[in-house]
C-alpha cells in the first residue's frame, strides 16, 4: 500500500469581486493542522473577470502544483470560492493535469440558473448571459458518473446563497452514483468559514476531517482504499 501525496487548494469566497479573509489562511492552516500529510494552499483567484478566466487561473495553479510532486489535488472552497472549486471539478477538459480527486463545498454558490446571487452571476457571466451559458456554468449540470467525491455544506438559514444550491448539487450527485456527503445545519448565517461558535455548524469541520482522511488515506496498486 502507498499513500500518494495530496495538496488541497483553498479557494475563499466574496461574490467573485474580493476574497473572504476569514475563508482563506485560517482554512489552509486547519486542513495542515489535521495529521493527514495534507499540504494546503490559498489561491486567489481573478476578481471581475468573465468567465472561463476565474477557471483557467485554477487550472494553471493545479498544473503548477502537479509539476511540483502533487499526485493527487482536492479543493476545498466557499460560496462563489465553491462555485469555482466545483467548475474544477466538473468542466470537461481534456488536460490529466487539471484533474481533481476531490472537492469540499461550503455554502457554495452551485446554480447560475436561479435568481439567488444574481450579483455574482452578473460579475461572471455579464447581464445578458445566454440560458446556454448559464446551464453550462451550473455545477448540477456539469456531473457525470467520472466525478470526484464532493462534501457539501450549508446551513438551512443562509438568506445569501440559499440552500437549494447544495440540494440541487447533491440530487445530480446521487443521480449519477458520484460518491458525497451533504450536511445541512438548521442555523447559520452565511460566510461562517470554520464556523468556530456557531453551533451545530461548528462540526462540520470535525465531519469533514474524517471524509478527508478517507479519500487521501493510503491505496493499494489497484486504486482501492
Amino acid at each position: 500500500m502507498t499513500a500518494l501525496s495530496a495538496h488541497v487548494i483553498v479557494l475563499p469566497g466574496g461574490g467573485y469581486v474580493g476574497y473572504a479573509e476569514h475563508e482563506a489562511e485560517p482554512v489552509a492552516e486547519w486542513l495542515t493542522g489535521l495529521g493527514l500529510g495534507l499540504e494546503a494552499s490559498v489561491f486567489r483567484y481573478p476578481l471581475d473577470a468573465r468567465h472561463p478566466v476565474p477557471l483557467e487561473a485554477l487550472r494553471a495553479e493545479i498544473r503548477r502544483l502537479r509539476a511540483e510532486g502533487a499526485d493527487r489535488i482536492g479543493l476545498v472552497g466557499f460560496s462563489a470560492g465553491g462555485h469555482l472549486a466545483g467548475l474544477a471539478a466538473l468542466a470537461a477538459d481534456h488536460d490529466v493535469r487539471t484533474s481533481v480527486q476531490f472537492a469540499v463545498l461550503g455554502y457554495a454558490i452551485t446554480s447560475m440558473e436561479t435568481e439567488t446571487c444574481r450579483p455574482s452571476r452578473i460579475v461572471l457571466l455579464g447581464e445578458d448571459a445566454s440560458p446556454e451559458l448559464r446551464r453550462a456554468t451550473s455545477l448540477d449540470a456539469l456531473v457525470t458518473p467520472s466525478a470526484p467525491p464532493f462534501f457539501l455544506w450549508h446551513t438551512a438559514e443562509d438568506p445569501y446563497v440559499w440552500p437549494e444550491h447544495t440540494y440541487r448539487l447533491a440530487t445530480a450527485l446521487a443521480a449519477h452514483d458520484v460518491p458525497h456527503t451533504v450536511h445541512v445545519y438548521p442555523h447559520g448565517p452565511h460566510s461562517l468559514g470554520l464556523a468556530h461558535g456557531a453551533g451545530e455548524a461548528e462540526t462540520w469541520t470535525r465531519s469533514a476531517a474524517i471524509w478527508l482522511a478517507e479519500q487521501t488515506g493510503p491505496v493499494t496498486p489497484l486504486g482501492r482504499r
